[in-house]
């Protein structure tokens, strides 16, 4: 099978009878809900290039809000794992 080549899914091509297209998409096109919003969504690159184009989106917009909240959580979890675990911070003073 790795001769050949990987299968393309077929794609379902509706045209109505009676549809006059102005140039725009036909209506009755199905995509994701986000499609528009992402970068990582479109041809089939593989796994390197499909981490490639997610770790570009995620570097050109990135939100500093969420990324301090997603910091001070790991901080607060990291902390109370280290208390449950009774974690002795009198190691690190002399």
């Amino acid at each position: 099978m790795g001769l050949i080549g990987k299968r393309k899914n077929k794609k379902y091509g509706y045209q109505p009878r009676h549809f006059e297209s102005d140039g725009e998409s036909s209506p009755f096109a199905m995509g994701h809900k986000f499609d528009q919003f992402r970068t990582s969504v479109g041809d089939n690159k593989g796994l390197k290039g499909k981490f490639k184009t997610a770790w570009t989106d995620l570097r050109e917009s990135s939100d500093k809000n969420a990324n301090r909240r997603l910091i001070v959580i790991i901080a607060v979890l990291v902390l109370l794992f280290l208390f449950i675990i009774e974690f002795d911070l009198s190691i690190f003073y002399a």
